[in-house]
């Protein structure tokens, strides 16, 4: 989850306390685990920007894997955005890491010190001499692809997307201009890593073909998270977990709470946990459609502390790729009232008809009503269902192995 920005360095060539404890580390790296034989030992860096959300955590977990199968692994990320939180799991993940962690400040928008962090990416790739660089995200996917190599076999470059530009409003001029630029970085691009259908759908659609090899991996989740969530006492109707902005739906959410006590006199409670850019802005809306004695306001905390506290989880996003967010409360077995939008109905699988669409603030209000007043056992049951098929095709350690075998079928195809 998305945390309030620490103060960015002052210089584009600092690094973070966890990059100078990462570097010493790369120096003396530690035993690596096994790898069969019949694998190459791969050192991958994985480039990417903001140490936040789902992108954040699918780096965390592929990198976290990969180390522990025996590869040499690194990460490439913003030192300016993350706070405390993300410093805290870096910290943690480091001494796995043999290639370090380097962080300096990156913009989430083109800008000139893009420069100076595609030099200092240059000037790590020729110190490390990474196999595979894998840039996740439009900036790191930019950097990743850009990036000199130096000397040597050149590195297998993969990217994987995670919505990033693909859903940054289609069919406007800047949209144009981002996926004219996917198109130009598909020629420095061995590999596609999409992390869902949906987005290599997306892919297609305004980029065109392509003869990279394009494989889709989906996020995956571990075995832990399919424990059920124990519900706490006193429960809140509803939860929304994500960040706090307008393009995740939220103020649809509102609009929804308010139509339901408006026209249905129902007052239903909700738990909103996150923080965003528009944080501000939606607590006034709350305010102005009277619902501030039903809406809780909290910070990011871990998700299952916050399922518990409610019965039913919202996600009333306007866009998606594949959020961590809903395949861990569906692992859960927590009943979910969701949008159809991105890679969701991928998550769904036989239940995606009871998705809702997106900005229909009356359609999510009818949802919403029906999963709390729906009876007990049958909401159980529905939820029990989601996670049966959660367990099925979204697994971490396929995540893993087939980007693993990604990067290995791209080298050999590139001969």
């Amino acid at each position: 989850m998305r945390q309030p920005p620490a103060a960015a360095p002052s210089s584009a060539s600092r690094t973070s306390p966890v990059a100078a404890t990462s570097h010493r580390l790369a120096a003396e790296p530690a035993p690596p685990a096994p790898v069969p034989a019949s694998a190459p030992r791969e050192r991958i860096l994985h480039v990417f920007r903001a140490p936040v959300g789902g992108l954040f955590r699918h780096v965390l977990d592929v990198a976290r894997l990969q180390a522990e199968a025996g590869h040499a692994v690194g990460l490439f990320c913003d030192a300016s955005t993350g706070g405390a939180r993300a410093e805290a799991v870096l910290a943690e993940l480091a001494p796995h890491l043999t290639l370090g962690i380097t962080r300096l400040p990156m913009r989430r928008n083109p800008h000139p010190s893009d420069l100076a962090a595609l030099s200092a990416l240059a000037r790590l790739i020729r110190r490390l001499a990474p196999t595979v660089l894998h840039g996740h995200g439009s900036k790191g996917g930019l950097f990743a692809r850009l990036a000199p190599a130096g000397g040597g076999a050149p590195p297998v470059r993969a990217y994987t997307p995670h919505g990033g530009s693909f859903n940054y409003r289609p069919g406007t001029p800047l949209h144009r201009l981002y996926m004219l630029a996917e198109g130009v970085l598909t020629r420095r691009t061995d590999v596609f890593l999409f992390e869902s259908d949906y987005i290599a759908g997306r892919y297609r659609a305004y980029v065109g073909p392509t003869d990279r090899l394009v494989r889709v991996v989906h996020n995956g989740i571990s075995p832990a998270e399919f424990a059920p969530i124990v519900p706490g006492p006193a429960p809140l109707d509803l939860v929304y977990i994500g960040e706090l902005r307008e393009a995740k739906g939220v103020p649809v959410l509102f609009e929804a709470l308010a139509r339901l006590r408006r026209e249905q006199g129902r007052r239903l409670t909700l738990l909103v946990v996150g923080s965003g850019p528009d944080e501000t802005s939606l607590r006034n809306r709350v305010a102005a459609l009277g619902l501030a004695e039903d809406v809780l306001f909290e910070p990011p905390q871990p998700i299952r502390s916050a399922l518990s506290r409610a019965t039913v989880m919202v996600v009333p996003s306007l866009a998606e790729s594949l959020p961590y967010v809903i395949l861990e409360a569906a692992a859960a077995a927590q009943p979910l009232v969701s949008t159809d939008v991105g890679g969701i109905p991928e998550i769904f699988g036989p239940a995606a008809p009871a998705l809702v669409p997106p900005g229909d603030a009356g359609a999510l209000a009818r949802a919403i009503l029906r999963k709390v007043d729906q009876d007990p056992d049958e909401r159980s049951g529905e939820a029990a269902a989601l996670s049966a098929f959660i367990r099925c095709r979204f697994s971490m350690s396929r995540m893993a192995e087939d980007g693993l075998a990604g990067y290995a079928a791209a080298r050999v195809g590139r001969g």
